[in-house]
């Protein structure tokens, strides 16, 4: 959905000085030094004149906007309604119009049946009107600039809206569990943040929290020399230029924290030892995925209690069953106002050994399965050993399309449709009522 911003507050003064001011704030001669770095989001720009894809275009150049990843096109709204009407939207739309106010409006209206919640927009124009500039604040966009816009006004205007001291933290966390040793979690995991950030073109940072066993820099054939204890060993530095020093990079939208994989030291953590990682994390990336080793201490206990979502994964049997619903009776219990856990059954059909059917093992827990792995030595032996993820291996294969699938349920992206899903479609609706 398109989302508000803070900005509506500084309309309640001077709005038309306001508006007539803020569209020359960020000028070429103008002192700079304020505009903050862009956090790791991803931007589509529809344009209508050259010029303004020119300025587009020469943005993505600017140092501030290195982590993030813009694309840029011509057609304006309209182009932009066919592009998501197939296409989950990115963290941020960026549309140039021209005309009428009501066609204005009228466009924005279509546009939001097809925005995912979060989905923030910045409307540029032509019209340098206050009423105008009311309307739209009050329908969800998040600035309104007016043409012609120079590169500094746009990277300020994206930057305010993402570097404001007061907003929510910028990204979700996922957090994959195994509720029993050897059920394959974090190779689900992997492959979940590779099809997360392949899929949706949105960036993806994956932290590999089993720091003496952990397998996530064999997966991806990463070997950095920093990750994830490096990060929670220097608490003082972590922020996230700190952080952006020890990621590795494993595709153009996936970065990874790497576990060491050392036994020369124990880790023995206190309850609130990944706290502030996380929360670093959360700050500059959409999407966190949290590789969360099994077993059972306070660490492991907080960091579900604070994940956005949970992903169990299990194996057919009565071991895993009793250890998913002791985990499922928990989070009920220290979760009561969060979504029920995500279920994936892997392992599936093994020849020979009796299991319980998938469905039958949600229904006893009260969940339903979202994915079941089906048991493919072959292919995952061969997948670890390339370190590939499986749509690399083969994106047509089955299980790879159940990888794709699993991305969807976990991004909180609603597939496209024309009804609208966002309380901004609702408010649209309830606006037009209220003039007829």
């Amino acid at each position: 959905m398109m989302t508000t911003s803070s900005e509506p507050t500084r309309v309640s003064g001077d709005a038309e000085t306001y508006l007539n001011q803020d569209s020359h704030r960020y000028t070429a001669s103008a002192d700079t030094s304020d505009i903050a770095m862009i956090p790791r989001i991803t931007i589509h720009a529809f344009c209508l004149e050259d010029r303004t894809m020119h300025v587009v275009e020469a943005a993505t150049e600017d140092r501030r906007m290195l982590k993030a990843h813009m694309k840029a096109e011509m057609g304006g709204i309209p182009a932009a309604i066919d592009m998501f009407e197939k296409a989950p939207t990115p963290n941020l739309i960026i549309v140039e119009t021209s005309g009428a106010r009501e066609d204005l409006l009228q466009s924005l209206d279509q546009l939001a049946e097809y925005c995912d919640a979060g989905t923030k927009v910045i409307v540029i124009g032509d019209v340098n009107d206050v009423t105008l500039y009311r309307d739209l604040i009050s329908r969800g966009v998040s600035e309104y600039l007016i043409t012609p816009v120079s590169i500094f006004q746009l990277i300020g205007s994206i930057s305010s809206l993402y570097n404001d001291p007061e907003a929510e933290p910028l990204g979700r966390t996922v957090a994959f569990y195994g509720v029993k040793g050897g059920c394959g979690s974090s190779t689900i995991a992997h492959n979940g943040a590779w099809c997360l950030a392949r899929k949706f073109d949105s960036e993806v940072v994956i932290a590999d929290l089993d720091l003496p066993f952990g397998t996530a820099g064999l997966d991806y054939n990463q070997d950095p020399l920093q990750g994830v204890f490096e990060a929670i060993s220097a608490p003082e530095r972590l922020d996230e230029t700190y952080l952006d020093r020890i990621l590795s990079k494993c595709s153009d939208h996936l970065s990874l924290l790497a576990a060491p994989a050392t036994l020369e030291r124990t880790y023995d953590h206190g309850e609130k030892t990944f706290e502030l990682l996380i929360d670093t994390m959360r700050l500059g990336t959409p999407h966190v995925v949290l590789d969360v080793p099994h077993a059972w201490n306070s660490w492991i206990r907080n960091t579900l209690l604070n994940a956005d979502e949970i992903v169990l994964v299990a194996e057919p049997d009565l071991a895993n069953l009793r250890n998913a619903k002791n985990a499922v009776d928990l989070l009920k219990q220290i979760r009561p106002n969060d979504k029920l856990p995500h279920l994936v059954m892997n392992k599936v059909n093994v020849p020979k050994r009796p299991e319980i059917k998938p469905d039958e093992f949600a229904n006893a827990l009260g969940l339903s399965v979202d994915a079941a792995i089906p048991f493919d030595p072959h292919l995952f032996g061969t997948s670890a050993n390339n370190g590939q993820m499986i749509g690399e291996l083969d994106s047509k294969h089955a299980i790879a399309g159940m990888f794709q699938d699993l991305a969807q349920t976990i991004s909180g992206k609603a597939q496209p449709a024309k009804t609208s899903k966002s309380p901004l479609g609702g408010l649209f609706s309830k606006l037009k009522r209220r003039a007829g």
